[in-house]
């Protein structure tokens, strides 16, 4: 094989590798397929919990890096926004190989244009890469669950005003919920009607299915809705205002920190903003003080 045709060879591989980093962490449309495949679920066999899971040969693969891969996984986060430990593991593993290779590929192609290379070079380089792309996924996951939490709280909040107005319509604490629930639509509401699909199956409250899933995915605001609901069906006390004073507080802290991050980011674009008018003036003052120093 001649150096032209190593050359291509290795120009190939180093794009097909550059397209691929690129194509994992660039934010993609999410595929209607699997987004409905999420919101109804297939039944799930006997043996076998709930949960989003691989199937195939990426069940295989990924089940043989759960067994084996050392680490914790954020399993929470991850059920939350839909996501398979299995998946999550191919991702990182796909990442760290991508990372160790691609300097690898760059070296040979130097080599075949002559340049000197030392084999310690894309050693170092493929391992600092691997090591860093290994811990991108846990980023893109912790981000995601983050926004998945601020927006179920927003729905929660909304939640909580209907189950607020269907109890002040005199009816029962179980039938509000699971009419509220089934009032709302995207998600988060779909959460919420699958776990009290749930509780009506397996003859349990209704709230300690919400209270479960709030401490499943850490979403403190079902279990403030479990409590209120429970306050109400063992001591039949009138919770309407209870859930609205609720409802409001929550209206008022997604309200404070949407103005927070909207602090944030306009401090974050004050120091782009002052080095662009430095250099600005910069160049406005160079050609007179360069004039004032030549003569």
């Amino acid at each position: 094989m001649s150096a032209a045709t190593m050359l291509v060879v290795c120009g190939s591989a180093v794009g097909a590798g550059l397209s691929l980093l690129v194509r994992e962490m660039a934010p993609a449309a999410p595929k209607l397929g699997p987004a409905l495949r999420r919101l109804n679920p297939p039944a799930t066999e006997p043996g076998h919990g709930g949960g989003t899971s691989a199937s195939g040969r990426e069940s295989v693969w990924g089940g043989w890096l759960v067994d084996r891969v050392p680490g914790r996984i954020p399993r929470t986060d991850l059920r939350l926004i839909g996501q398979s430990p299995e998946q999550f593991l191919l991702t990182k593993t796909g990442l760290a190989l991508a990372g160790l290779l691609l300097p690898v590929f760059v070296s040979t192609a130097w080599a075949l244009m002559g340049l000197g290379v030392s084999l310690l070079v894309p050693a170092v380089a493929g391992l600092a890469a691997a090591a860093g792309l290994w811990f991108v996924p846990d980023w893109q996951v912790r981000d995601q669950a983050t926004r998945a939490r601020a927006e179920f709280a927003h729905a929660a909040a909304a939640y909580l005003e209907l189950v607020a107005l269907r109890m002040a319509s005199n009816v029962g604490a179980s039938q509000a919920l699971e009419e509220a629930a089934r009032i709302g639509r995207g998600w988060s509401f779909a959460r919420i009607q699958e776990a009290l699909l749930r509780a009506r199956t397996d003859k349990s409250s209704p709230w300690d299915a919400l209270d479960d899933l709030g401490r499943q995915l850490k979403l403190p605001i079902l279990c403030d809705v479990a409590d209120i609901m429970r306050l109400s069906s063992k001591d039949g006390a009138a919770v309407y205002g209870t859930l609205r004073a609720r409802a409001k507080s929550l209206h008022s802290e997604l309200l404070a920190a949407q103005a927070a991050e909207a602090n944030t980011d306009s401090e974050k674009m004050s120091a782009p903003g002052a080095l662009l008018a430095a250099i600005v003036m910069f160049a406005i003052a160079f050609p007179a003080v360069l004039n004032m120093l030549i003569l």
